[in-house]
């Protein structure tokens, strides 16, 4: 009688057993990655966003503006900057009130449950003057603003900050790794 070719129980068992342990290892680090990354692509966004309408301002000598927006049209007021945020140019410096038909960029609502929240000083628009300093919605005085970006967990681990200068400087960090400039006024979690 000839010998059928297969696998062995015990040969089953064994494979099942270090697929089962490579699961139970990496899927917490597949988590981490998968979150770490969602959520330094959605501050980069921001930060993006912000340093291009600096650029325009300058590049153009008029004001260039950064507001919550929800519906990719005008400015809402909230701010709740997880709903998506639009870039454009404001000549008048009027902010929010001032949304021309041309807008540079429109960023939609996250789809994760992520937030991005200021503990401090909320604003809901950020104004670049033609010098790239920033000012706040109808060109008020902007005070130094911190954000931070956390996951629906307030995991620290995936949290991360935001600053924004008067100068229109953007600082960012993650919980883990902070700046050590001197530059960083808050305390990102």
């Amino acid at each position: 009688m000839k010998r059928q070719p297969g696998f062995t129980l015990v040969e089953m068992l064994v494979t099942v057993t270090i697929v089962a342990i490579l699961l139970v290892v990496g899927l917490p680090s597949y988590r981490y990655i998968n979150n770490s990354n969602r959520l330094a692509a959605e501050m980069n966004s921001l930060v993006g966003d912000l340093m291009y309408a600096r650029e325009e301002a300058i590049k153009e000598g008029q004001p260039v503006a950064v507001c919550v927006s929800s519906n990719g049209l005008t400015c809402s007021g909230a701010t709740a900057w997880q709903n998506g945020w639009i870039v454009f140019p404001d000549p008048n410096g009027q902010g929010a009130n001032d949304v021309p038909a041309s807008i540079l960029h429109v960023q939609q609502t996250f789809t994760s449950t992520d937030t991005l929240t200021s503990p401090s000083n909320p604003v809901s628009a950020i104004i670049f003057n033609r010098e790239g300093f920033a000012q706040g919605d109808g060109g008020v005085a902007f005070a130094a603003t911190q954000y931070d970006l956390q996951d629906s967990t307030k995991n620290t681990a995936w949290t991360r900050c935001m600053q924004i200068s008067a100068q229109g400087l953007v600082l960012t960090e993650s919980a883990k790794a902070p700046i050590t400039t001197g530059a960083w006024v808050g305390t990102c979690p």
